[in-house]
């Protein structure tokens, strides 16, 4: 394993300051906002903002590359990054916030692309599965270390979007000072959705879902904790709890996917989802700290493995002439979801009260539950009983740059 991390460690640094940066801003935007009285239409749509960005530089960030090159796309990005959240400390206007996250999303989603384009060019097929379970597990490690970093001081001042804006520009030294070469250009990929629904229909709506109840947690979940409590360190425990709890979750659901199934791992960890969310949303007024959190970090362990689970199932049943369309159009819809999920959750919210972020998720991931039991039902045995190790789907579990090094592979076969 050591011999796989060396060639990549300093990315593996660069990209843990980086998130970390994130991560705060994941957490310190939303509680500001609702301090600052912000609606919840309003802070919904920030969180929808967001990945709307993120989606449309994944979808059009290799273009860039393509134009002028790694190096100077990443600069480019971590600049425009890192001044962001010094914007956000200056203007507080609903409108210019929700610009700037979209900003935010696309920019990150490039610096993704970037990263894991070196990342992929420094593995090989042998540990690659090694390499990027271990990104995706500092991405969401960091990523609640940023969001504990909303404690240092008061949400109302100015200085945790200074500490915000700091690491973002950290995390390109050791990045751009990397001896790694640089990687291949990307080449171009086109989206077919009727193809895809064909390929690997559970899959598809998998990653939909995920991004429906992932999306609104992201946006909405700091606004869920200041209903239980005003005290703001909640919403940085509470995020904290999750992320870690989806952390731990990577390979335990990950090995059973392999064991009995990538469909009945991914039905069974929407029951659990659902479950888990009813109870936050029916005891929520009257949960303690230690409960909110615990079941917190018990919801994110279920919930975050979802989407590398759908996107391996897809890939189970994709040809090798497919992967490049699968891999680029289960990102699509988990963006779609992501865009979508904030908006309709604080239409819940504004009819219910805070706990509507969990109706909505209960009502999700029981509804791909009920959809992928029926399908196993239906079709019982499927290309699952000859599936690809989970790891080498854990490439795909936070951004969709990989679709660029397999396309690149795809064209060298020919």
């Amino acid at each position: 394993m050591k011999n796989a991390l060396r060639p990549v460690a300093a990315l593996l640094i660069g990209v843990a300051i980086l998130l970390t940066g994130l991560g705060l801003q994941g957490t310190l935007l939303p509680v500001r906002a609702s301090l600052e009285a912000f609606s919840t239409l309003a802070i919904g749509t920030m969180g929808a903002a967001y990945f709307l960005g993120f989606t449309l530089g994944c979808l059009k960030g290799g273009q860039l590359v393509k134009s002028v090159g790694h190096v100077r796309v990443f600069l480019a990005m971590t600049a425009l990054a890192s001044s962001v959240p010094l914007i956000h400390g200056l203007i507080l206007n609903p409108l210019a916030w929700g610009l700037l996250r979209f900003l935010t999303g696309l920019c990150f989603a490039i610096l993704f692309l970037v990263i894991e384009s070196w990342l992929n060019e420094r593995s090989t097929n042998e540990n690659r599965g090694i390499v990027f379970s271990t990104y995706v597990m500092i991405t969401l490690t960091v990523l609640a270390a940023g969001q504990m970093m909303t404690l240092l001081y008061d949400p109302t001042g100015l200085e945790l979007f200074l500490i915000a804006s700091v690491l973002v520009s950290l995390g390109a030294i050791p990045v751009a000072l990397s001896k790694s070469p640089t990687p291949e250009v990307p080449l171009e990929t086109e989206v077919n959705l009727k193809r895809l629904f064909k390929i690997s229909p559970a899959g598809m709506l998998g990653c939909l879902a995920t991004g429906l109840a992932n999306g609104s947690f992201w946006a909405l979940a700091p606004l869920f904790t200041s209903g239980i409590s005003s005290n703001p360190s909640l919403a940085a425990w509470f995020m904290s709890c999750t992320v870690i709890g989806g952390a731990f979750a990577q390979w335990p659901l990950g090995f059973l996917s392999d064991k009995i199934g990538r469909r009945k791992t991914l039905a069974l960890s929407s029951v659990a989802c659902a479950i888990v969310a009813t109870i936050i949303w029916s005891f929520s007024g009257t949960m303690s700290f230690t409960t909110v959190n615990l079941l917190g970090g018990i919801w994110g362990f279920f919930a975050f493995p979802l989407y590398a689970i759908a996107v391996a199932h897809a890939n189970d049943s994709a040809e090798p002439t497919d992967y490049v369309m699968v891999s680029s159009g289960l990102l699509l819809m988990y963006g779609a979801g992501a865009v979508i999920g904030p908006i309709v959750t604080t239409l819940v919210i504004t009819m219910t009260d805070y706990a509507g972020l969990y109706i909505l998720t209960a009502g999700v991931h029981a509804t791909l539950a009920v959809y992928v039991l029926l399908r196993v039902v239906r079709r019982g045995s499927s290309p699952e009983d000859h599936h690809i190790p989970f790891g080498d789907a854990l490439a795909t579990a936070h951004t969709a740059s990989q679709i660029y090094e397999e396309e690149f592979l795809h064209n060298a076969e020919e």
